[in-house]
């Protein structure tokens, strides 16, 4: 009978024990790479602190830049592409599968963003905020912006340059991709003398562009009013006019534009994959993913996150007959990345750059 007890007391005890060592030993550091301005840092800091893991945080300011790093073999655990960069990783191998039951928090999010056209499923990344790229504008000016005339037609854009200065994205589907819209065709183009055309559209302009940034330009340039007009992410727009009390506005081209849904995903090559997931898990917990959101002014695709968000982010999307003419960026193939990669040398070389 003593022998009976001692074992359930022994078993007893020993339950408590095993839920303290359900949760597995983190990693004692974790390496983030992901788009500039685009986190709560706070958050961070107290993930670091409340589990003892070191976020070893770099960024980066387009696409491609973050490409060229995963591929030339960086070690990063986290980074944060957009829908079309997501595909092309998964085709080449350089995404791991997020394991689910280590993100119990991905049931937060919202059905529509997890099926998207690039990862069905969200079997490699989870969806983490969306938006769409227009034009942001000071509200002093007395012609109000509503096409991508404002800085491709060369008359608009010297009326822009005049009234105190443009600054356009460093990024080549971005650019590229507004001039292809403002001509009529697709954002996503392969033709040769369409996507011949719509350089040469740049080049005339170039001139009136006083700067092309789009790392800090809505905490440099927009705030200090360096410049009037900006080509924009959407979120880059929020932020600045929710934080200078409407002094900065948006303007939906009626050409349409472009629009992106952006994902935390982790390398192939991460050795610390259960620390990664346990970092987005965290993240991904509602109130937080909400005071993300609040604070870089994009929408989260956190669902649940919701009814915590700014509803003032949700003026900075319009309504749906007007985001159907919005384009998501597709991957190109081969010949035509090529062709594209040719036309951004050509237009920087231009700028000096």
């Amino acid at each position: 009978m003593k022998k009976l007890l001692i074992a359930v007391m022994v078993g007893v005890l020993f339950l408590p024990l095993v839920g303290i060592h359900a949760q597995p030993a983190l990693d004692k550091e974790l390496f983030v790479y992901n788009w500039g301005d685009y986190i709560d840092e706070e958050i961070v800091r107290a993930y670091e602190t409340e589990f003892g893991v070191r976020v070893v945080y770099d960024t980066y300011a387009s696409n491609e830049e973050l490409f060229a790093k995963i591929q030339a073999g960086a070690e990063y655990d986290i980074i944060v592409p957009s829908d079309y960069m997501v595909a092309r990783l998964i085709e080449l191998g350089l995404l791991a599968k997020i394991d689910k039951a280590n993100v119990p928090n991905a049931a937060n999010l919202d059905p529509e963003a997890v099926n998207a056209w690039y990862d069905p499923g969200a079997e490699y990344c989870l969806p983490y905020m969306s938006g769409l790229t227009a034009l942001a504008y000071s509200a002093t000016l007395e012609r109000v912006p509503d096409s991508w005339g404002a800085i491709f037609d060369p008359e608009q854009a010297k009326y822009y340059a005049d009234a105190g200065g443009i600054n356009v994205l460093d990024d080549q589907r971005e650019l590229i991709g507004a001039a292809l819209k403002y001509l009529g065709y697709s954002a996503n183009e392969t033709d040769p003398a369409k996507l011949a055309q719509a350089r040469d559209t740049i080049l005339k302009v170039l001139p009136f562009y006083r700067y092309i940034n789009s790392a800090d330009y809505q905490d440099t340039l927009l705030p200090s009013k360096e410049v009037v007009l900006s080509h924009s992410w959407s979120g880059s727009t929020a932020k600045v006019a929710i934080a200078t009390n409407g002094e900065w506005k948006q303007a939906i081209p009626k050409e349409g534009g472009l629009r992106t849904q952006d994902s935390m995903c982790i390398t192939a090559k991460s050795p610390r994959k259960m620390t990664a997931e346990h970092f987005m898990n965290y993240i991904y917990d509602a109130k937080r993913a909400a005071t993300i959101s609040n604070t870089i002014g994009y929408l989260s695709a956190n669902k649940a996150a919701r009814e915590f968000i700014n509803p003032e982010l949700l003026n900075f999307l319009p309504p749906n007959d007007v985001l159907k003419t919005f384009e998501f960026i597709r991957p190109l193939p081969e010949d035509a990345r090529k062709l594209w990669d040719q036309t951004w040398t050509e237009i920087r070389a231009a700028a000096g750059q």
